[in-house]
């Protein structure tokens, strides 16, 4: 698949123009490049270059599509954005003796409490789990939230595509994409290297859990947590990356076993309201909830560990493998989201 087939390029311009035409609705168009290389791109390349595994989508919804994209909304005389992620944004008042929907979010399974007659954002799973991109928006705050709309998130995929036919549309038919959209087939590494400067990349040594001398690397940035091709062979039992070094630039490889971990903490944690923690951070009692710690991941069940300075610490029920570096840790409460880092 081609990069200007993707979310932000030419042909994206053109639907959207296309659609907007369809439904007699005015088209804008935001020139947001200089700020995406800024934001996204160069952020993409240093987490790899500092032994993270980026994730450009969490950024780019923060700082552009809600961020940026909001400011030039106000501007046109707005009250909302709405946008097509599959993921559910509620605006709830909480008001004392309210026997209805609010109540629902006041008190969670976690212990969440949310005080009476304030109002907020809670953001939820969309309905469609196989569609489903809360993860992808849980650094959102909640003046951001609460000016956003997300209507797809209530729908199935293949209803939205009938209701786009029924409209004429014609991106009804439209191919869905998992990809990086500034990364054409996903090739991270060629990326990479067609982005940074040969001397950019941190050269170094690979070893296994055991400090064995394994060989050498062309550098740090394209390595990844739970990779295992394009390692060195000489190994009967299947080898997998486990351990990134920046300070070194040394790449530690392992057996799958070694990919297991059941403890970790995450930092610049967002907590949603519906958490019911308070500035700075911290809570009575720990908080029992389920934690995605990337994309696809099922979720987890975990006891998590409110600390100082925006930090928790996770401690998993159950041992998960390849918890990465850079990845984001969403906590959950059943479908709404309580937060993450």
């Amino acid at each position: 698949s081609r990069a200007e087939d993707k979310c932000c390029g030419p042909q994206a311009v053109a639907d959207a123009r296309s659609v907007a035409h369809a439904l007699d609705i005015p088209h804008y168009v935001v020139d947001e490049a200089d700020q995406f290389e800024r934001l996204v791109i160069d952020y993409f390349a240093s987490e790899y270059q500092a032994g993270r595994t980026p994730n450009p989508c969490v950024m780019c919804n923060e700082k552009l599509k809600f961020g940026n994209l909001w400011s030039k909304a106000k501007a046109l005389g707005c009250d909302y954005i709405a946008t097509g992620h599959y993921a559910i944004i509620d605006h709830v008042v909480a008001e004392v003796g309210d026997p209805g929907r609010a109540d629902a979010f006041i008190q969670l399974s976690s212990g969440g409490i949310i005080d009476p007659g304030y109002s907020y954002a809670v953001l939820r799973k969309g309905i469609d789990p196989r569609k489903d991109q809360s993860y992808f928006l849980f650094s959102l705050r909640q003046s951001q939230l609460g000016r956003a709309l997300t209507p797809l998130g209530r729908m199935k995929k293949q209803r939205i595509r009938e209701i786009a036919h029924s409209l004429g549309l014609k991106v009804a038919d439209k191919t869905d994409s998992q990809e990086i959209c500034f990364v054409p087939g996903n090739d991270y590494k060629t990326f990479l290297r067609s982005h940074l400067d040969d001397s950019e990349f941190h050269r170094g040594e690979i070893y296994d859990v055991d400090g064995k001398f394994i060989g050498h690397h062309d550098g740090i940035e394209l390595f990844t947590i739970g990779q295992r091709k394009g390692l060195p062979g000489g190994s009967i039992r299947p080898r997998y990356v486990v351990h990134l070094d920046p300070e070194t630039n040394r790449v530690v490889v392992g057996e799958a076993d070694d990919l297991v971990c059941d403890q970790f903490e995450i930092d610049r944690v967002n907590w949603h309201p519906v958490a019911g923690i308070d500035e700075p951070g911290l809570r009575p009692t720990p908080l029992t909830a389920t934690v995605k710690i990337r994309y696809n991941h099922p979720g987890a069940a975990a006891t998590i560990v409110p600390l100082e300075d925006n930090r928790a610490r996770i401690q998993l029920r159950e041992p998960q493998r390849a918890v990465t570096p850079g990845q984001a840790a969403v906590i959950y409460d059943r479908d709404i989201v309580l937060g993450g880092g």
